[in-house]
């Protein structure tokens, strides 16, 4: 079992591992000229870039993907994605190609988090209607994204500090197992800088929400969005548009939070991804 705040290292072994496979779960099913390269590694929480013909139309089981104008598009797979999808890439030209991608499947830690107000952990009857009137807010704003290739810039670290909780890990809040843990969590003192990893569009930013306290939403286009929580300050606001390092706020401990520390979340539209997997891995156990 894994001790509050530490890092599985069993489990980063591991990850470097798949990340370091060749491409080999990926399965052909056209004989025709390549016209899809995969340029980071499928795994589960894994935010997938790959390049194509910039006049390809390129879609993921069916869904249409935005190709950008050197050919670059994103698409990504969440925690427990244990399916093939099929990536298919067409030119106006008739060329074509079709893969089948399997995510590799990763090992998740178990980590305990003791001393949680109960309230939290198990919220009174009467703050559910509040409660989901901020998970819709939360949703809107990560679905309603636009048309925008800043995901495709070299992320980094949006706080400095040590990471104290990692993506994917089993929750155990007071001694009862929860939902896993969707985020990277950077501990610092309250007050501490934090920055856009990436440039992108504010779409979200409130000082008070129930589990999450001051949270912001950054989308950084086609479906790629990131999230701060447990803010001391917010300060941006909706429709702002961000460069890659303008300060957002500050670290705090608020909403459901035990001492002060970042916890940042990725999405591609509704699958949670680990940001962890856009940075350098030399860097995951402490933020620099």
């Amino acid at each position: 079992m894994m001790l509050p705040g530490q890092i599985c290292r069993s489990g980063l072994q591991q990850l470097r591992h798949l990340l370091l496979w060749p491409l080999l779960l990926l399965a052909p099913l056209t004989s025709a000229t390549e016209l899809i390269e995969l340029l980071t590694t499928p795994v589960q929480g894994a935010l997938v870039i790959a390049r194509t013909d910039p006049a390809a139309s390129v879609a993921l089981d069916g869904s249409h993907l935005p190709v950008t104008a050197d050919g670059r598009f994103v698409f990504g797979f969440g925690r427990d994605a244990n399916r093939q999808s099929l990536l298919h890439a067409r030119t106006p030209d008739g060329r074509e190609q079709s893969l089948l991608i399997q995510p590799a499947a990763r090992q998740y830690a178990v980590e305990r988090i003791d001393g949680l107000p109960p309230a939290t952990v198990t919220p009174p009857p009467e703050l559910s209607a509040r409660i989901s009137r901020e998970a819709a807010l939360v949703a809107a704003a990560r679905r309603n994204t636009r048309r925008s290739d800043d995901w495709a810039m070299p992320f980094i670290w949006p706080a400095k500090g040590r990471i104290s909780g990692v993506y994917g890990s089993q929750r155990v809040l007071n001694g009862e197992p929860r939902r896993p843990h969707f985020g990277v969590d950077v501990a610092a003192p309250v007050g501490t800088e934090v920055v856009a990893p990436a440039a992108g569009m504010v779409v979200l930013a409130e000082a008070d929400l129930y589990y999450s306290g001051g949270t912001v939403i950054i989308d950084h286009g086609d479906g790629v969005t990131s999230t701060f929580l447990h803010l001391h300050a917010v300060e941006v606001s909706p429709g702002q548009q961000l460069d890659q390092g303008t300060r957002i706020g500050s670290i705090g401990a608020t909403g459901r939070a035990t001492g002060p520390h970042l916890d940042w979340r990725m999405n591609w539209r509704d699958q949670r991804v680990d940001p962890r997997l856009l940075l350098e891995p030399e860097s995951w156990q402490q933020a620099p």
